[in-house]
């Protein structure tokens, strides 16, 4: 009974998500749009609808739909336990998460007073065309951001991770060679080797990966072009859970856009791109102090980077835009994370809102993540 009633929490949920999205209008339009084709009769017509649906590709959409949200949805056991207890259970993390969190808020504030530069400000008329027209070469700019520093340092957040102890551990046990593993000794339940071969039975030496040698008992070439020919199929299915147990054997170059895309559940539609322009004119109307650790950190990792510096504009104007999206804040909802506050006026707590918008602080080599 317990499993039947976790079952329908969990359609319920996808259903309550999937009911406010653009695919749910979409749906719609495109069923009461095939009412007028000349195979829907009124007598079948629940039946014909769903068909139609099938067979132009649209269901096909929806499960992809469903397969994502299957991936980012609360657990629906103890409906009565608070929501921060099911997306991390450990007390003493939660602890020392809002503790670093209040951190790093604190090291942007003071570095916004020490330096006399405002969260956020309008940028003048003439800042704004200058940067509309330079907006496909940021990287040929050269700012001074000497005085801007990150918002902390991977020595911090390492210490953090060092000094985290388990309250319910027992720390007064003899030393043994369990203790000199590693510097972070947080009691974790973690998969033991057999475990592990099960859940990525894929890397097996005897299973062909690839761009591995080791492809067991096929030639390199002849598994390639095999596995190429089966992403493109995969690539047609327009499967998302196909897309991503294929990956698991490697992703050939030409197929990873579309195989990513697929995964990802991503789409290119018109209001999509009009979405990007909103971010793309909040980028030119506001600047961000944000905006400078952007800057400084593609500036000092991307640009020198063999694999990257190609890339440098193209990470200035798509991290410049994700601060700025307010979408991202949907992560926060099944995440442990909380998204950090300012104030838009010192010590008005009804004021505050979420900095940066997206909910997500930058750090040293943040662009990497994207």
């Amino acid at each position: 009974m317990e499993d039947g009633s976790e079952f329908s929490q969990s359609v319920a949920q996808i259903v309550q998500r999937l009911r406010g999205s653009s695919l749910h209008s979409q749906l719609e339009r495109q069923a009461k749009d095939c009412l007028h084709r000349p195979e829907i009769k009124l007598e079948s017509l629940k039946e014909d609808v769903r068909n139609f649906l099938k067979t132009s590709g649209w269901e096909k959409k929806l499960q992809n739909a469903v397969y994502r949200e299957l991936h980012v949805q609360l657990p629906t056991c103890r409906p009565k336990a608070p929501a921060e207890h099911l997306k991390e259970p450990l007390a003493y993390m939660r602890k020392a998460q809002a503790s670093w969190e209040k951190r790093v808020l604190k090291s942007l504030n003071s570095m916004s007073t020490e330096l006399e530069v405002p969260l956020a400000r309008k940028r003048p008329a003439a800042e704004q065309k200058e940067l509309a027209n330079k907006w496909n070469e940021m990287g040929t700019d050269e700012p001074d951001l000497s005085r801007f520093r990150p918002v902390y340092a991977p020595k911090d957040f390492l210490e953090v991770l060092i000094s985290l102890r388990n309250p319910n551990h027992d720390s007064c046990e003899d030393v043994s060679t369990r203790s000199h593993w590693g510097l972070i000794q947080v009691p974790l339940n973690v998969r033991d080797v057999p475990q592990l071969r099960k859940a990525y039975s894929e890397l097996s030496l005897s299973m062909g990966q690839l761009g591995i040698d080791d492809v067991g008992n096929i030639h390199p070439d002849l598994f390639e072009g095999d596995y190429v020919h089966v992403g493109k199929k995969v690539v047609a299915e327009q499967d998302s859970a196909a897309a991503q147990q294929y990956s698991r054997r490697g992703c050939p170059t030409g197929l990873r856009a579309d195989l990513w895309a697929l995964i990802l559940n991503s789409t290119n539609q018109p209001q999509d791109v009009m979405h990007y322009e909103q971010l793309k004119a909040g980028v030119i109307q506001h600047g961000l102090l944000v905006d400078n650790l952007v800057y400084k950190d593609v500036k000092l990792t991307a640009s020198n980077d063999d694999y990257y510096f190609v890339f440098e504009d193209f990470l200035y104007q798509v991290l410049l835009c994700f601060s700025r999206d307010t979408a991202v804040l949907e992560h926060f909802k099944y995440n442990s994370a909380t998204p950090p506050k300012s104030f838009v006026h010192v010590g008005d707590e009804e004021r505050a809102v979420v900095y940066p918008p997206n909910g997500e602080l930058p750090f040293r080599r943040s662009h990497q993540f994207q």
